[in-house]
């Protein structure tokens, strides 16, 4: 896969890829990122970026000029990559969007800044548009990370374990059961080497743990259950 961050401040993104599994993951060419600076594609004498909103308003919205030139520019170099804008006014984003996204070859994903995207770049170069969640940031940039990372983490090899996929939170809609180091006083049937029995309290846990946590997933895997029925 290759990850195509495109973005006011590289800077931002790029420490997050100098280290630990990624890096490693990177370095064994599991997968591969580039980063486009729209300034660079600017037509003005001071590459400005911004502009005040039409109609009116508060803050600066991002031009219809620079970014069109770097995504035509993309657009053309991969024409089978898909393109993730970030913005507050998105689909939430979630972990099936994860697994999902990982079959790419190729992922844009677009930071926004200021009050946001002129419309028309949207309507024009978005294959997608994702919210990491209901609330507002500065830019896209911890977004796109965000993304990022839990698409990367999907891709065959990039975990050392990979059997670690397989119970994680949000599988089957439930959070993952608790987890205990070795150390200290933990529940008995961790220590009873039974693995049917094991698995067992880990289902019942989950539940539990949900129920407690997050009641919203367990209303949408009821509503699923009655639907197929």
């Amino acid at each position: 896969m290759k990850l195509i961050f495109v973005t006011l401040f590289p800077n931002l993104i790029k420490p997050y890829f100098e280290d630990s599994i990624l890096k490693r993951a990177m370095d064994k060419n599991l997968f591969e990122i580039e980063f486009v600076n729209f300034r660079n594609f600017a037509e003005n004498k001071h590459l400005h970026v911004d502009t005040t909103p039409a109609g009116g308003g508060a803050g600066m919205v991002i031009d219809n000029v620079a970014l069109r030139n770097a995504l035509n520019s993309l657009r053309e170099k991969y024409p089978s990559s898909r393109t993730i804008f970030l913005t507050p006014v998105g689909k939430v984003y979630n972990q099936k969007d994860a697994m999902r996204l990982a079959k790419e070859e190729v992922l844009i994903l677009v930071s926004g800044r200021y009050e946001g995207f002129d419309e028309r770049l949207i309507e024009d170069f978005a294959d997608e548009v994702i919210s990491i969640g209901d609330f507002i940031l500065t830019g896209g940039e911890l977004g796109s990370l965000i993304i990022a990372d839990s698409i990367l983490r999907n891709i065959e090899g990039i975990l050392g374990n990979s059997e670690s996929l397989k119970e994680e939170s949000f599988n089957n809609n439930l959070l993952e059961a608790p987890q205990f180091s070795k150390t200290g006083e933990i529940p008995s049937i961790l220590k009873s080497g039974n693995h049917k029995k094991i698995e067992q309290w880990k289902k019942e846990t989950s539940i539990l743990k949900t129920k407690f946590h997050r009641p919203d997933l367990l209303i949408i895997e009821n509503l699923k259950l009655k639907n197929k029925s």
